[in-house]
């Protein structure tokens, strides 16, 4: 058994790794800004959880004490051009706490691609790497290039692109060389360095057993899903902006998360070495061939059983503040929108209902007008509300919903959603139960912290819209409920 700590735990990768270390045996501390974005998972009670911020040396240092192996999988996702700083920041304070806390061994996930003409973003994961390597801390760095797995990033590009688009054009960078890796073989790499025996301090490429262009994954995911022949027309005009904006309003992903994707598939990204099978094995039966790793994400897509999603970490540039405590708050003002509605259904049968809202079940007011926020949303570099639901209809803290995150979740009680929609100010929509004489009723509100005049004036110019925005959700969804428990209780 060895002690672990994992950052980056609520992100795609950690969350499916902690529960991979577990299962073989060792104990895993978290390291999290937030310990209750790691309330509802599963495998929580079987963790330690320690706040800490990466760029913070002492709040590190307390984290990383009595550890011996360290996952760091924080990558900074944003656009701006500070997002390289922040991510030298982070390493370099994390690797000195590292050192100071006698940490034996530091796992880096990077980036595969060619040295030549990197992209900002793989060329601040490269950077990360190299000032691990050079710590006083013996560090692996395993470089993977597209990661083939349910709900990744890459993988949920890869499969709205191929659905959505039977003849395309695109960019010159579809007949770039790639060596995707599923996610199953991914972990297995980082679960075996737990407890590899030997000092080890250098770098190894990770990939699939497949070389392919990304037009070759395009036709090979519309064969596994039994999708017609795609026709793929490369131009030469697409620029990754314009790529990342066209990937954005096409797929789920959005354009700020979507370009470092693109950036990274432009340049050869194909495994010159297989040295890390001298330290640790391969997986047992091999490594996941391409279709195969696509026929398993499509069949967790299927029967709902998606761990983690890329949405599962937080969002670049989206707020993170918690609702304020209200009446007595003393920050500023607070726009309350607040209805009730009686409901003809159980508490169960509207919790259901509640739960269950966003993504396929729609916002139970005006398609319309919800379909364009979403893409307002879009056009100005927000999320939109493509990204969905993780899970049809169960909902834990930290799942994103559409352009919302779930904030807080008390069963049959409350369901607390913080807008990461681009806003003058912050926001959050309340939905919940109330048992009164017998009686069910549907409680709602809307809550919005204007940011400067233009957060008021945004607020009273949406105002006249509220009846028909806000009106409409309570009846709708007591409606919905009524219905949902008239099923239930009609025979067969």
């Amino acid at each position: 058994m060895v002690k672990c700590l994992v950052t980056g735990a609520t992100g795609y990768i950690g969350g499916r790794l902690v529960p991979e270390l577990l299962a073989a045996g060792h104990d895993v501390r978290c390291m999290v800004r937030s310990a209750a974005r790691l309330r509802d998972l599963p495998w929580a009670g079987r963790t330690e959880v320690a706040e800490a911020d990466a760029t913070d040396p002492e709040q590190t240092y307390r984290a990383l004490r009595g550890i011996e192996v360290a996952y760091y999988l924080i990558h900074a996702m944003g656009t701006s051009g500070r997002f390289a700083d922040q991510d030298r920041l982070a390493a370099r304070t994390f690797a000195a706490a590292a050192e100071r806390a006698g940490v034996r061994r530091v796992v880096y996930l990077g980036g595969l691609a060619a040295d030549e003409r990197l992209s900002p973003h793989m060329s601040s994961r490269t950077e990360v790497g190299e000032i691990f390597l050079r710590s006083g801390v013996p560090a692996v760095v395993l470089r993977a290039a597209v990661i083939i797995g349910s709900g990744s990033a890459s993988f949920e590009m890869l499969r709205h692109l191929t659905e959505r688009l039977p003849v395309m054009t695109t960019p010159r960078w579809v007949r770039t060389a790639t060596q995707p890796i599923a996610i199953r073989d991914v972990l297995h790499y980082l679960v075996a360095w737990a407890a590899a025996p030997g000092e080890v301090n250098r770098s190894f490429d990770i990939g699939g057993p497949d070389v392919l262009t990304y037009a070759d994954m395009m036709h090979g995911y519309a064969s596994v899903a039994g999708l017609p022949s795609r026709v793929i027309v490369p131009v030469p005009v697409l620029t990754p902006k314009l790529s990342s904006h066209w990937v954005g309003l096409v797929t789920p992903v959005p354009a700020g998360i979507a370009r470092p994707l693109v950036e990274s598939v432009r340049t050869e990204a194909v495994c010159h070495e297989h040295d890390i099978a001298r330290h640790v094995p391969d997986p047992e039966g091999g490594l996941t061939g391409f279709r195969q790793a696509v026929s398993l994400a499509l069949q967790k897509i299927k029967e709902a059983d998606v761990a983690t999603r890329w949405s599962s970490a937080s969002t670049p540039g989206a707020p993170s503040d918690p609702l304020p405590t209200d009446p007595g708050w003393t920050g500023g003002s607070l726009y309350i929108d607040r209805r009730d509605s009686q409901v003809n259904a159980g508490p169960e049968a509207l919790w259901r209902v509640i739960e269950a809202v966003g993504g396929q079940n729609g916002w139970y007011s005006l398609p319309v007008a919800w379909q364009l926020r979403g893409l307002l949303d879009r056009l100005f570099g927000g999320v939109g509300l493509r990204r969905g639901r993780r899970d049809p209809a169960r909902l834990r803290v930290g799942d994103a919903v559409d352009f919302w995150r779930v904030e807080e979740v008390l069963p049959g009680r409350l369901l607390r959603l913080r807008a990461e929609m681009r806003l003058p100010g912050l926001a959050w929509l309340e939905l919940g139960v109330r048992e009164e004489g017998g009686r069910t009723y549907y409680t709602q509100r809307a809550i919005f912290h204007p940011r400067g005049l233009l957060g008021h004036l945004y607020w009273w110019g949406i105002s006249p819209f509220h009846g028909l925005i806000f009106g409409r959700i309570p009846v709708n969804i007591a409606a919905a409920a009524a219905r949902a428990e008239r099923r239930a209780s009609t025979p067969a």
